[in-house]
């Protein structure tokens, strides 16, 4: 693997150590931890068993009991099965078994979130689509923001919560679409020590750690290891190589008063990957989707050149303290910063065919490569307070919530000048060094060259918001939930706008807000409707980019527009079944945007735009037996541009990212004391390129073909501390498109992949 600088100045990188040898250094660590561990166990009464270790997805507690997965913010102020809206909550369970390590593999078992790809002002980076609208700046750690294009890793997530639907009022400015909530490992007053080493094809190796220990009899400490490197399986050299770690500290644990330090470290290196290139490549449409006909293992990059880095830092401190019943004080603070830096090979840039860039040569076609790049390092300084409890008046039980949280982002962003001095020469009549054959690309091309940073925009955002949160149960069958929040939000920096500094100073107020009624017929279901609203600053480019990060196109280069805005009606169910142990959901939704950014003239954008999505929700979790577990669900979604672009060819079409039909479903089942089998099945039904126009987009309708791939499962009990879990992702070795942009390519998924991990309890 290899290591990159900031800034590189020829191809030479300088080698990393591999993540074999890191493997051995982090196995022999946690093993010297769990040595340690266990000989301070023997000096404190014995702790009951990790709950996680459950086959139950967590779902029964120590002795037995039913234990109710549940959102870790305060501002839930209702149980899940009270909450009036669609929330998911994806375990560390199934994170472990479906051996997901991206943001993208785990949310891959939520129907109805998709990721749209990197290309020019969007980072290389988690870009989610939830309901159709891009989420990638509501992605939170721990209630959190958490900001800066990332590829996310999930080593030391307890679990994933995936809010649905408009939600500014739990988070302030953000996408109408939902948010997701990253939730962090934390210690617990209870002794346990896991080591995972797994194998695979594709030179897949991963080993992680997670230990906690008792100190004393109300404090803990708990640590997360991780180290992975492969190749991605069907790509022609396209690798990573990562290692993280998660620390954390707690202190009065079971009383009144707990404190809690958390840090996280992340560094991934990667050879970046843009796909395969759309039919305007070459000028001739040789499928129906619009994706170009190559192998699917084609890659175009340049091994010598590109690479992508990305780095995360965080430090939080939380506080909590329970005055009585009615209250309780919590104070979070992060101190947080990320790099996404990469020079990337974009099959779809150098020029089309009709522009020079492409020629039909020897009965072959031949390209000119061209260069995406980004560095991007963002600075965030958080905090919030929250105060709840839960008070009587009357005959009426409030549970509520009033916080504050203040925040501050510097954002700093630029793009590289790459220059080739030798590389692949281009056949005449294509002129330079840079080229390579369409249906035959060599990533090994020779290259040699410069890498230099450019001018850097500078921007800094603030925000200060203001909630509060009540749910109001009025007997036995009747629960209200209401939230508001009041945001101010501004930026003020610098852009480079064609390499000329271009002053940003803008600032919005807005209020959002929710409103449900839950009826509940039997103790154990519920029926409810809710309205909720969000708003979008432009500078966030409805999620696609850091605050304060959006120069823009045409008049957007000089003028920040007004907030977008979006509203959500919703109508659902759900029950809890089997005693707590397997929970049912159920909802109809209709999501309207509203002021949203559309051309109206060649180079002119106002805020006349309307989008819309209908649809409807299943999801199902838990053990439907003691051996028979289930997660998944199913997600309807019909999208409309309703108003957009001033030449009306995009109005009627499919939002980008938003498939009709998704589905998935992971299930396994206990067939004896030692051995479980299973697996996964995911579909998603056509998706819909991008609503640019123009070549590549509009009436030239380039959508990622439907797909449906299998994984399987299967773990065997060596003796009570020790398993073995093979994977086989994408069984069905299913060659299919995640995504295409809508313009310039398209990006396909990994092939399949075996992995057999050896996972120790201790």
């Amino acid at each position: 693997m290899r290591a990159h600088r900031n800034i590189t100045l020829s191809s030479s990188m300088s080698a990393s150590p591999t993540a074999a040898l890191r493997s051995l250094i982090f196995a022999s660590s946690a093993a010297g931890l769990l040595c340690a561990g266990q000989a301070m166990a023997s000096e404190v009464p014995a702790a009951a068993a990790d709950p996680q270790d459950s086959t139950n997805l967590g779902t029964v507690n120590v002795i037995g009991q039913p234990v109710k997965r549940e959102p870790t913010a305060p501002e839930f102020t209702a149980p899940l099965e009270d909450t009036p809206r669609s929330v998911v909550i994806i375990p560390q369970q199934i994170i472990e078994q479906t051996a997901a390590t991206s943001l993208q593999d785990i949310l891959r078992t939520s129907p109805g979130i998709t990721f749209g790809a990197g290309e020019g002002g969007q980072p290389l980076a988690d870009r989610p689509f939830i309901r159709g609208q891009a989420s990638a700046n509501n992605v939170f750690v721990d209630g959190l923001r958490d900001s800066g294009g990332q590829q996310r890793e999930v080593f030391n997530l307890e679990q994933v919560e995936v809010i649905k639907g408009p939600d500014s009022v739990y988070n302030g400015r953000g996408s109408g679409g939902g948010s997701i909530n990253l939730s962090s490992k934390t210690p617990r007053l209870t002794d346990f020590s896991r080591v995972s080493v797994g194998v695979g094809t594709d030179s897949y190796l991963r080993a992680t750690a997670d230990v906690n220990h008792i100190i004393g009899d109300t404090a803990a400490l708990r640590l997360n290891l991780m180290t992975s490197e492969g190749d991605v399986a069907g790509r022609e050299a396209v690798d990573f190589d990562r290692w993280g770690v998660g620390a954390a500290f707690a202190a009065g644990l079971g009383t009144d008063t707990t404190v809690t330090a958390l840090y996280y470290h992340l560094t991934s290196n990667q050879m970046p990957d843009y796909g395969i290139p759309l039919f305007t490549k070459i000028g001739v449409r040789t499928t129906d989707s619009g994706v170009l006909d190559v192998p699917y293992d084609s890659f175009y990059g340049v091994t010598a050149r590109d690479y992508l880095t990305t780095t995360a830092d965080a430090a939080t401190l939380k506080i909590e303290h329970r005055v009585s019943d009615a209250l309780t004080v919590r104070n979070v603070t992060r101190y947080g910063q990320t790099l996404n830096d990469y020079v990337v090979t974009n099959p779809g840039d150098g020029g089309r065919i009709d522009t020079g860039g492409v020629a039909l040569i020897g009965g072959e076609y031949w390209m000119k490569r061209g260069v995406k790049s980004r560095w991007n390092p963002t600075t965030t300084l958080a905090n919030v307070t929250d105060l709840y409890g839960e008070f009587r008046t009357g005959g009426l039980v409030h549970t509520y919530d009033i916080g504050l949280e203040v925040a501050r982002e510097q954002n700093r962003n630029a793009s590289y000048v790459v220059t080739t001095l030798t590389g692949a020469a281009c056949p005449a009549p294509l002129t330079g060094l840079d080229c390579t054959r369409v249906y035959d690309p060599n990533p090994s091309d020779p290259w040699t060259g410069t890498i230099l940073r450019g001018p850097v925009s500078r921007n800094t955002a603030k925000s200060v918001g203001l909630y509060v949160f009540d749910s109001v149960e009025l007997g036995e069958r009747w629960v209200f939930n209401l939230g508001a929040r009041y945001d101010d939000y501004s930026v003020t920096g610098v852009d480079i706008v064609s390499n000329v500094p271009v002053a940003r100073d803008g600032s919005w107020s807005f209020f959002n807000y929710q409103a449900g009624v839950v009826f509940k017929p039997t103790q154990d279901t519920s029926v409810y409707a809710s309205y909720s609203t969000a708003s979008t600053p432009p500078t966030i480019a409805a999620g696609d980019q850091n605050a304060g990060n959006g120069t823009g196109a045409g008049n957007l280069a000089l003028v920040l527009l007004e907030p977008e805005e979006t509203a959500n009606a919703e109508i659902g169910a759900k029950a809890s079944l089997y005693d707590g142990r397997l929970s049912l959901s159920a909802a109809l939704f209709h999501t309207r945007r509203e002021n949203a950014q559309v051309q109206v003239a060649p180079g002119v954008y106002a805020q006349i735009g309307e989008a819309e999505v209908k649809g409807a929700e299943l999801a199902i979790a838990g053990n439907i037996t003691p051996d028979w577990q289930v997660f998944g669900g199913y997600t309807w979604m019909d999208s409309e541009l309703v108003r957009g672009a001033y030449n009306n060819i995009n109005v009627g079409d499919p939002l980008a990212n938003t498939p009709k039909h998704s589905a998935s479903l992971f299930t396994t089942y206990r067939l004896t004391r030692r051995l479980t089998l299973g697996g996964g099945v995911y579909y998603v039904s056509d998706s819909f390129g991008g609503n640019q126009g123009g070549a590549g987009g509009g009436a030239n309708r380039v959508y990622a073909p439907a797909w449906t791939r299998f994984d399987l499962y299967g773990s065997w009990d060596l003796n009570e501390r020790a398993s073995l879990q093979l994977n086989i992702q994408n069984a069905g070795d299913e060659e299919y498109i995640i995504r295409t942009n809508g313009v310039h390519h398209a990006d396909v998924a990994p092939a399949r992949q075996a992995i057999l991990t050896l996972n120790l309890r201790f």
